[in-house]
């Protein structure tokens, strides 16, 4: 407003108009001082090291390598240093034997078929059959019984029996190479077009896994109940699409078991649905909140993890607490590596050197305000970081969960998830009979065949 037109206002108008604009002017205050606060938030952030496989949870396939420069001047490397030769060995049980005789010599073509002759060499000659699928026409004869003039019919052969066409065998093939290898609906029903010569519809192939849900599910049943009677559970988590919303895909392991669950929670319900009454002795994960406090002794937290988070206060600039600490997690992952050549009295005088060498460290200054935060984490974690050192079942880290999980992540980025829920929960109940089968040293398609077939998993003789 110019001044005449402000002299030419009322007293209430006048009033009014300052008030309005002292209103804006706070707005204005207010998002001013918003702003400038947000401003710096992102510049502290500029002034932060970037997260990396080595400093965090980032997966390496995000990790990128720098490019070594080749020095200059230098000449070009010089090839590796030649290792011995190796061939294939022979196979132990061939198919089929070929003696084969010499009828001449190949110096002078003189006859030696009856001369004496000894093995000279020995090789294996590898071939496959032509792949062509074994069609049996069924046919059931009947007609009209003389005693009761009732009409009968002839009683199917086994595994032959009306409905469908498929036998194991190809049933067991199409849930391996779908969920083994991830092909696609559309690519597996060319490969066996193609490949064995069957014509077979992408409705047929999803019928076949749809068939297989109930066999799967009890022999992961028998899975989880083995896994129950232990005392140590180990356990992690992946994302996962089902349909348009994220789910997430749940492992519970050790030794020769592992159970995977497919739940739209990631919460602490799944593990408690999971367990139900049963608590383990002890429990190894990473320090999700939803997987601690799950063990009746003791909780393993994972050093791999923990690392990885002290090397990033590290490259913050922490300078006193971190370098310590990460030293010590090192030193107590080395001594896990080998504890099955140490004695039990070595282990508990190494697990009480850890624990002197922690309160040492814990009484030093923080110089950068992460080693602070850092500190106050190990202050309410301290008590899960070394019970793996005195019990040799418990491991250091939580590598054999993420081992477990690496094949569902790889499924994962082929398919891009999962349709239908039944289609994920039976994915989570096939990995957990592969998953176990190859930990019992039994093949993942002989796994699927003794699934189908409904005869439990071996399992190893303790």
């Amino acid at each position: 407003m110019n001044r005449e037109a402000v002299e030419s206002l009322d007293k209430e108008t006048l009033i009014r108009v300052v008030l309005s604009q002292a209103e804006a002017i706070a707005a204005l205050t207010w998002q001013v001082e918003m702003l400038t606060a947000r401003v710096a938030e992102l510049e502290a952030k500029l002034g932060l090291p970037p997260k990396t496989p080595g400093n965090s949870s980032t997966p390496p396939s995000q990790g990128h390598k720098p490019s070594e420069e080749p020095a200059v001047g230098s000449e070009r490397k010089s090839p590796r240093k030649a290792h011995p030769g190796a061939h294939r060995p022979l196979h132990p049980n061939p198919t089929t034997r070929r003696d084969v005789m010499a009828s001449s010599c190949q110096h002078c073509s003189a006859a030696v078929s009856s001369v004496p002759q000894m093995a000279c060499e020995a090789y294996d000659h590898i071939e496959i059959p032509a792949f062509v699928p074994e069609v049996t026409r069924v046919t059931l004869h009947g007609g009209t019984c003389p005693c009761c003039a009732k009409t009968f019919k002839a009683v199917p052969p086994d595994a032959m029996e009306p409905g469908s066409p498929f036998g194991p065998n190809l049933r067991a093939l199409v849930v391996y190479l779908r969920f083994t290898q991830g092909i696609a609906f559309e690519r597996l029903a060319r490969l066996m077009s193609d490949l064995l010569g069957l014509s077979i519809s992408e409705g047929a192939l999803v019928n076949i896994l749809d068939a297989a849900r109930d066999a799967f599910a009890r022999q992961t049943s028998r899975i989880r109940a083995r896994l129950m009677s232990g005392t140590v559970l180990q356990s992690d988590e992946t994302g996962l699409r089902v349909g348009k919303r994220n789910w997430w895909l749940w492992v519970f392991h050790h030794d020769d078991s592992a159970v995977f669950l497919v739940e739209p929670s990631r919460g602490k319900c799944v593990v408690a649905t999971f367990l139900g009454e049963f608590r383990p002795d002890f429990w190894v994960s990473d320090r999700y909140g939803a997987q601690m406090g799950w063990a009746a002794k003791e909780n393993q937290v994972c050093l791999a993890h923990l690392i990885r988070d002290v090397q990033y206060v590290l490259d913050e600039g922490e300078r006193i607490f971190a370098p310590a600490l990460r030293h010590l997690l090192g030193r107590a992952c080395r001594i896990g590596r080998r504890r099955n050549r140490l004695a039990d009295a070595t282990l508990k005088t190494y697990a009480a050197r850890l624990e002197a060498r922690l309160d040492d460290i814990m009484r030093l200054t923080p110089t950068h305000a992460a080693g602070v935060k850092l500190q106050h984490v190990i202050k309410k974690i301290r008590r899960h970081l070394f019970v793996f050192v005195t019990n040799r079942a418990i491991p250091p880290t939580n590598n054999g969960s993420e081992r477990a999980l690496r094949p569902c992540v790889t499924f994962r980025k082929i398919t891009n998830g999962f349709r239908t829920e039944w289609g994920a929960r039976l994915y989570a109940d096939i990995r957990s009979v592969i998953e176990t089968a190859r930990r019992r040293a039994i093949g993942a398609l002989e796994a699927i065949r003794l699934t189908l077939a409904g005869t439990p998993l071996p399992a190893p003789s303790s």
